[in-house]
């Protein structure tokens, strides 16, 4: 009796052994046809110069907009997480430097990455979030660009994403936002500029900043990045409707909440919209106040 219930057990285990593999191997390479998918996308141009006025503002977006938090400060890339379960994932070196960018990246390129979140040979840029930039106006977008391509080259090699069997699992049923192309309206055309006025049409352009995090609706919940907290509801049905417009502003230059809690930046990345100007924190306040 014993022996005959361990040669079940046995088999039971050998068939969800199996059926585990046949699991994995289809989603890694179900995975990998849309990491290599090419996209037949030609990028509207738009006008760029190097007024001076414009790199400042492309500045200010590259603060605002988080690109440092992957890219780094003098946008020579880093290491962003690396875990033996889940894999490797960087912010590449976006300078002309050794490392990164080559010499022939152009402006078109670089509309390439952030209005279809796809590179040079038109695949998938992996763990770039253009789903979040892509409705930038062409007044902005060419302001960032503009900043991005006249800062000076960093040496540094930054390795590529690299998925271990964790990381597979979790992109492949897109718990880990990989592909940001697969979420792009391709055929969105972006206004030419967008007024900035403390109101709620310059907070909802704003706002998809915060979409990445708290949701298309705002209203937050579960973290795709493994042992990271929930993400709060930021909408009228949550903290906001109790803050005032001043103790919102508050909050997000100090990190500290009118309930005297302090947020951590990797939480809250509160050291990032410290930088918003008085009129885009109003807007967005308005903005998510009506949510």
């Amino acid at each position: 009796m014993i022996k005959r219930i361990a040669k079940i057990t046995l088999k039971v285990l050998v068939l969800i052994v199996t059926l585990s593999v046949f699991a994995y191997l289809y989603l890694f390479y179900s995975l990998n046809a849309r990491i290599e998918k090419a996209y037949a996308i030609e990028p509207r141009a738009i006008a760029f110069n190097t007024d001076v006025a414009l790199l400042v503002q492309g500045e200010h977006l590259y603060t605002i907009k988080g690109c440092a938090d992957c890219h780094g400060p003098d946008l020579g890339g880093k290491v962003m997480f690396d875990d033996l379960a889940v894999g490797v994932f960087g912010g590449s070196n976006i300078t002309y430097g050794e490392g990164g960018l080559p010499k022939d990246y152009t402006s078109k390129d670089w509309l390439r990455a952030l209005r279809h979140g796809i590179n040079k040979e038109s695949k998938p840029l992996l763990i770039m979030p253009s789903q979040e930039i892509y409705k930038l106006s062409d007044k902005d977008i060419s302001a960032l660009i503009a900043y991005c391509m006249n800062q000076p080259p960093v040496n540094n090699k930054v390795p590529p994403v690299k998925l271990r069997p964790l990381g597979t699992i979790l992109s492949a049923l897109g718990q880990i936002p990989l592909i940001s192309a697969e979420h792009i309206d391709h055929a969105y055309t972006a206004p030419v500029a967008v007024e900035a006025l403390p109101n709620a049409v310059y907070g909802e352009y704003l706002a998809v900043s915060c979409s990445g995090c708290h949701k298309q609706n705002f209203k937050g919940g579960k973290s795709e990045v493994p042992g990271m907290k929930p993400y709060p509801d930021i909408t009228a049905s949550g903290s906001v409707d109790r803050w005032s417009e001043q103790q919102f502003i508050q909050t997000l230059r100090t990190g500290t909440t009118p309930e005297g809690k302090q947020m951590k930046n990797e939480e809250m990345p509160w050291q990032m919209t410290k930088a918003y100007t008085d009129t885009e924190l109003k807007a967005l306040y308005v903005f998510l106040k009506q949510q």
